[in-house]
């Protein structure tokens, strides 16, 4: 089995004993059980060993839910997100918890850098696990922290974005804006209703096992994490709708600039055109008055070339070129 287990006196144990989870449900002693990516035999654990229901089994082994609990009996079903570990600091990970006051079981398919920083805590420094409902806020205040480092390269990647486009946009700063701005609608998604959930327990709304006014407190302090969190999240998503509007605008201004020159230089062709294919016709006047090459030059070359120098004049003097 893939995982640990800690005990109520802060020891890990890395391999998972089905005996000594039976003898610590048996002497009614609080403990932690992670499982990372569990197996068939794993879920059979939580199923014949801990009693959960098939309900709440069959929630466990579906990944990709909003964030909810879920009150049966003795014990309550929980899912929480936070942020993957680096490099991949945009990626969600989904955390189910079944709790009581005598257990605390997380079923998790990756790396959540909440469970594995608090495991480490009491690596660290072994001590008795603090109470069921502490070990739960513990948890998720590792997880809403986590989601703080995702969010930190975001406004300097969108200042850099800016500054670029305004040097030189391109397509690939477009897909980036349009990128960023699902990873944000991604984790608004998993943040908000999360920080609902939690909010409940801030107003007592939630019959949560354990909990009452000093546990009140810490949850609080997740709540105002998860509002930052879901702050940043907006202030991102209003910036990178900024940056849209510089990259368009942007665009738009570069193709005024070529529109312009396109028409300068339409207009400046336009009195070689006139006079070419005035000279190009079959009067008899031309055909008889220009005959030399004298005539061929006042006419077709010099004329022409005149047109054209009175219009740049004229161009100059309005400020058009």
């Amino acid at each position: 089995m893939s995982g640990y287990l800690l005990d109520r006196e802060g020891t890990a144990r890395p391999r998972i004993d089905r005996a000594a989870i039976e003898s610590l449900l048996t002497s009614g002693e609080f403990f932690w059980l992670d499982l990372h990516d569990p197996d068939e035999d794993e879920y059979r654990l939580l199923r014949d060993t801990f009693g959960f229901h098939a309900l709440a089994i069959e929630d466990s082994e579906q990944f990709g839910q909003r964030p909810k609990l879920e009150q049966y009996e003795d014990f309550v079903f929980l899912v929480l997100y936070g942020a993957a570990p680096p490099p991949d600091k945009d990626r969600l990970v989904e955390v189910h918890c079944f709790y009581s006051e005598h257990y605390l079981v997380t079923v998790r398919k990756e790396d959540a850098p909440g469970c594995t920083m608090l495991r480490q805590r009491y690596e660290r420094r072994p001590a008795r696990l603090a109470r069921p409902i502490v070990l739960l806020y513990q948890l998720a205040d590792a997880l809403a922290d986590s989601f703080f480092p995702a969010l930190a390269d975001f406004d300097d990647r969108i200042d850099a974005v800016q500054d670029e486009i305004l040097a030189s946009p391109t397509d690939r700063h477009l897909n980036e804006i349009l990128a960023m701005r699902r990873r944000l609608i991604l984790l608004r998604r998993a943040v908000t209703p999360q920080r609902d959930l939690v909010g409940q327990f801030v107003g007592g709304l939630s019959d949560l096992p354990g909990l009452d006014r000093e546990a009140e407190r810490y949850f609080r302090d997740v709540y105002d994490h998860l509002i930052r969190v879901t702050d940043l999240i907006d202030s991102y998503r209003d910036l990178l709708t900024s940056v849209m509007d510089v990259y368009l605008s942007t665009i738009s201004n570069r193709l005024n600039a070529v529109m312009k020159r396109l028409t300068l230089i339409t207009t400046v062709a336009l009195p070689l055109v006139v006079m070419t294919g005035f000279f190009g016709q079959n009067f008899g006047f031309l055909v008889r008055h220009i005959s030399s090459w004298p005539a061929f030059v006042g006419y077709g070359v010099v004329l022409p070339l005149a047109g054209l120098a009175l219009l740049a004049v004229f161009l100059r003097r309005r400020g058009v070129w």
